[in-house]
């Protein structure tokens, strides 16, 4: 393959995964993923005032939640019609947090930029890690942390994807759950960092209806199940729905009628080196 077909091929899964993200609802999805968001956040070392960058912002959700407890955050997203949504809740709020479009493989920020840069379950999906991990270190400055929240692929979201990976055409990228495999992140984050740690954390996926409702919950609201479904026969998606149901009915801890089921990820967070 030449370099001409590369791009042309790297324009056309970029452009697939843009409107990937644009579909569904994701203000609406991760508001039910608002306490765990939070938690995560408040592990980090990120003090008020602190310059914040989060990195695959999606409507939001996470940099809301930095400039509430007195951060200077930006959001960049690749999904121009969450960004919408994300500056219409900061609006509301009152809050200064300011949201662009931007991709992890090329942020639009100049070196050594941010205090942190954080990414909740967002930049893992870019199609090129390497560029993802240069990029969320070249904009951090000395001293600044890198986090991320990352799905692991034994977990109950990589037990997921690879239900729906069954059942459509894989997307011509790394998988993205190898973001939260350890030793995968050590050799991706380590030019340039000083420090890395790492743990596995439990994110609870909880619902006020039953785990068929998260499935079509999910299948409404969240981009890439929506595309998943749109993209296969009526035989294949009932075939699809079953066994997801399944899943998230094996997974539930909930014994009245509601779902709540623990889903694994693994937190890294870095600091930038000196040099």
């Amino acid at each position: 393959m030449n370099v001409l077909e590369k791009e042309t091929g790297l324009d056309e899964l970029k452009t697939r995964l843009r409107t990937t993200w644009m579909t569904g609802d994701y203000g609406r999805f991760c508001r039910y993923m608002e306490r765990d968001a939070e938690a995560f956040y408040r592990r980090l070392p990120v003090k008020p005032g602190a310059r914040l960058l989060d990195v695959a912002c999606g409507a939001g959700q996470l940099s809301l939640i930095a400039a509430r407890l007195g951060a200077h955050a930006t959001g960049c997203d690749i999904a121009s019609n969450w960004l919408v949504q994300a500056r219409r809740s900061a609006a509301a709020e009152g809050l200064t947090a300011v949201f662009e479009e931007g991709d992890a493989e090329a942020l639009p920020y100049s070196n050594a930029t941010f205090d942190a840069v954080v990414s909740l379950i967002g930049a893992m999906f870019a199609p090129r890690p390497e560029l993802v991990a240069a990029e969320l270190t070249r904009v951090c400055r000395p001293g600044g942390i890198i986090a991320m929240a990352n799905w692991t692929g034994p977990g109950f979201v990589g037990q997921m994807f690879k239900i729906i990976a069954k059942h459509i055409a894989p997307p011509g990228m790394p998988s993205p759950v190898l973001w939260g495999d350890e030793p995968t992140v050590r050799e991706r984050l380590r030019s340039g960092i000083a420090s890395l740690e790492c743990s596995r954390q439990m994110y609870e996926l909880s619902y006020p209806f039953s785990p068929a409702d998260a499935v079509e919950f999910f299948r409404v609201n969240y981009g890439p199940m929506t595309r998943a479904f749109a993209s296969i026969g009526e035989e294949e998606q009932r075939q699809l729905r079953d066994e997801l149901t399944d899943l998230w009915s094996r997974n539930n801890r909930a014994t009245d009628g509601t779902t709540r089921v623990d889903a694994e990820y693994l937190q890294a967070v870095a600091v930038r080196g000196q040099s």
